[in-house]
């Protein structure tokens, strides 16, 4: 375990106005590492929760595609606050994708943008591909959106595609990479939030005890890593694994309250970061949980 020895790094990474460039930096001083160590150790060096949640959330991308280049990417997939394929309109026609997604993390920053289309013939159900357009080619264009109370350092986009030439991804665009990319964001971003309390409780002396019960969950969520994301096992653990930080929260909110700085107030502000998909998680513990 890599990571756990690497885990008292008592340096905090600091915070470009650039977040390219504050994610390269990041991964020229961690070197080579595994998404699940990329996930830990950089959100445990990251300043905010936030930018925590952007490194948890770069991990599960190279998850979803192993081969993505080392720069900052994005998942295009939302629609109308929807990614189910029958609420897509974006259409792959010839390589070409033409239509607009709604909300793309850390967009405006991205040098890679992985997006789901449409791609079945006329008339026939909905089936999906995932491509890949670059910004600042011709028909990609980024709309940036407002800042949101969480996590405001993360910038968010609406992209506009007007017949963009693309690259297309082997493998079904539903089944092998948007929906297990929902429970990939839900672990690894767990495990950089997780590493980034431990951080904040490491360099302010929290009790022992407290800090080996977020060792624990980050050891948990190593094994869910191991896991295939779309196995009832995964998300039976990934479940456990929730309901265990769940238990944490009073304990971390006193000892985040004794503790001097701007931490208990970045924590308030971005803690519900975890809450923003806990129905869709719900759902998919529920139908895991009776299927074992």
């Amino acid at each position: 375990m890599a990571w756990l020895q690497r885990l008292n790094d008592p340096l905090r990474h600091p915070l470009s106005t650039d977040l390219g460039e504050t994610y390269s930096s990041l991964l020229a001083r961690l070197d080579t590492v595994s998404p699940f160590e990329l996930a830990v150790l950089g959100g445990r060096a990251m300043p905010t929760p936030g930018l925590a949640f952007l490194v948890g959330y770069q991990a599960a991308l190279r998850m979803l595609w192993p081969s993505a280049p080392a720069s900052l990417g994005a998942l295009c997939a939302s629609e109308r606050r929807s990614v189910r394929p029958a609420d897509m309109q974006v259409r792959l026609e010839d390589l070409r994708l033409s239509g607009s997604k709604d909300f793309v993390t850390a967009g405006l920053d991205a040098d890679w943008l992985l997006v789901a289309a449409r791609s079945e013939p006329v008339g026939e159900a909905p089936q999906l591909s995932l491509t890949v357009v670059y910004p600042g080619e011709p028909g990609v264009r980024l709309e940036p959106l407002p800042a949101l109370p969480l996590m405001p350092e993360v910038g968010h986009a609406r992209l506009h595609l007007d017949q963009a030439l693309c690259e297309r991804l082997a493998g079904d665009g539903w089944d092998a990479y948007v929906k297990p990319f929902r429970t990939l964001e839900d672990l690894y971003v767990l495990s950089a939030l997780c590493a980034w309390l431990y951080g904040v409780g490491h360099e302010s002396g929290w009790s022992q005890t407290l800090l080996l019960r977020l060792i624990g969950l980050l050891g948990g969520c190593a094994e869910g890593s191991r896991q295939c994301a779309d196995s009832s096992a995964c998300h039976v653990l990934l479940g456990g694994l929730f309901t265990q930080f769940a238990a944490l929260k009073d304990e971390l909110n006193l000892a985040l309250s004794q503790t001097p700085g701007e931490w208990a107030t970045l924590w308030q502000r971005d803690q519900g970061l975890l809450e923003i998909a806990s129905a869709a998680r719900a759902k998919r513990l529920a139908k895991a949980w009776a299927s074992l």
